[in-house]
């Protein structure tokens, strides 16, 4: 019997994390951190419903915290299994681990300080000593490489196109003569995207874990370039700064991608781009070492000489003493920091200096989840409350939904067209309820396939 169980990511984009359990064995593909709303975020205090120790691998999709995020965490309960990644994808939290649990000492930290919390004394989820822990456990697999978890279980890697080193996990399971697929789609990436690859063409498989996070959305057809020239402009002319928040891992990469190719092409002034982040300059590094993972245009300029992620007047702020000093800059400047979702990090140390000043800019390039600071923005809120402190919105608010790294409906719907046969069931995840709904109504609609939206905790079989 092969039963799959939910874990998170249902009913949100936070917390990935699926139990397989097959051939005597259990795998749990994604071990991500909830993030978003406080009944969310408790759960990765709560106790864990599954024995960590009783796992027997984890393998991971990619490398984004809300995958991988809460390996340490597992480790620290007992976890001791293998956890699988493609290189790219170890080399990525090598990096993503350890800044996770640095950010979540220094936050508890501060918060001890400055007493803007309930808790006495406020702790972090994890400590660095543990997601070393889980490092030492990363086992890398290339992908295209089959390799067996059991005697009747294979693991493959297919490339989803989302991040450096993503990954769709492609699951074979024996029974007998037959073969039962299981494919994991991890987030699926978008076709025509700067430095990656498209997402691997699939053309069928038994049963489908699907992401949703665009279900109900398109990017639309305006060109992102153009929109990113146009703010920077208007930055530029209004004389303030441009705060981008992003994930440091991919979106930072490729706006660094494209705002080089804006200098060239001699579409936007030059000016200082501070990116603020000791994870997404390390990830930068990760980048540029793991060029086997990039697209052909992205090889052609690297032969060329061009480094692809270097703008003309490009700083890395890695100490905390200078990023202090991007304080002094009052304007015409680009500061890229992470988090994305503005939910930690030295992103809100800038927001907490800059977001008052209408002179300035705020650049939201990614999704932001429901109870996240960023989105809370997005929809019109006059304060944020940052460090215990309600900070009044004035600068102006813009978001370009073209850097999703994320496929919308439309192109969800292209690459499931490649299926030669309908799968036994596509189960929807990573998704808000209503974008979860609409992309399970358009595939029925589309393809007349069966389709099934899971809740938290909740277990199905496959056979």
């Amino acid at each position: 019997m092969t039963r799959l169980t939910f874990l998170g990511a249902t009913g949100t984009v936070t917390g990935s994390k699926h139990l397989l359990e097959t051939d005597g064995k259990k795998f749990l593909i994604d071990c991500g951190m909830f993030q978003g709303l406080k009944e969310l975020r408790l759960r990765n205090w709560a106790e864990f419903p599954v024995d960590p120790a009783s796992i027997d691998a984890i393998i991971l999709t990619h490398a984004h915290i809300d995958h991988s995020g809460y390996l340490p965490k597992l480790v620290q309960m007992g976890f001791k299994g293998t956890i699988y990644a493609t290189p790219s994808t170890t080399d990525l939290c090598r990096i993503m681990l350890p800044d996770s649990a640095h950010l979540q000492e220094e936050d508890a930290k501060y918060a001890n300080k400055k007493q803007f919390t309930k808790h006495k004394p406020a702790l972090p989820l994890y400590f660095l000593s543990d997601a070393e822990n889980a490092l030492d456990l990363f086992e890398s697999l290339p992908y295209g490489k089959k390799i067996d978890l059991s005697p009747n279980v294979t693991l493959c890697y297919r490339d989803a196109g989302h991040i450096l080193g993503s990954a769709f996990v492609d699951i074979r399971i024996k029974n007998g003569d037959e073969e039962k697929r299981v494919l994991f789609s991890g987030d699926l990436g978008r076709p025509n995207q700067p430095i990656l690859r498209d997402p691997h063409t699939v053309f069928g498989t038994d049963y489908l874990i699907l992401e949703s996070t665009y279900g109900d959305r398109l990017h639309g057809e305006r060109d992102r370039k153009e929109d990113l020239a146009r703010v920077i402009n208007d930055s530029y002319e209004r004389g303030g700064v441009l705060i981008i928040p992003s994930f440091a891992v991919g979106r930072t990469q490729e706006i660094l991608y494209t705002i080089r190719e804006l200098e060239e092409e001699k579409r936007i002034p030059v000016m200082p781009v501070f990116v603020d982040s000791p994870m997404a300059i390390n990830a930068t590094t990760v980048f540029q070492k793991n060029a086997q993972d990039h697209d052909l245009e992205s090889k052609v300029a690297e032969i060329k000489g061009i480094d692809i992620l270097k703008t003309t007047d490009l700083r890395f702020a890695r100490t905390a003493e200078q990023s202090k000093a991007i304080n002094s800059i009052a304007s015409r400047a680009i500061i890229i920091s992470a988090s994305g979702m503005v939910t930690g990090g030295r992103i809100l140390h800038h927001l907490f200096n800059r977001l008052a000043n209408p002179k300035n800019t705020v650049l939201f390039i990614g999704y932001q989840a429901e109870g996240t600071r960023g989105r809370s923005i997005l929809e019109g809120a006059e304060t944020i409350k940052i460090h215990g402190q309600h900070i009044p919105v004035k600068a102006k608010i813009e978001q370009i939904s073209g850097f999703s790294a994320h496929a919308d409906y439309n192109e969800i719907l292209a690459w499931l067209s490649n299926f030669n046969e309908a799968p036994k069931n596509i189960f929807i995840v990573h998704g808000e309820a209503s974008q979860s709904a609409a992309l399970s109504k358009r595939i029925q609609s589309r393809f007349n396939w069966n389709t099934m939206i899971p809740k938290y905790l909740e277990s199905v079989t496959l056979d």
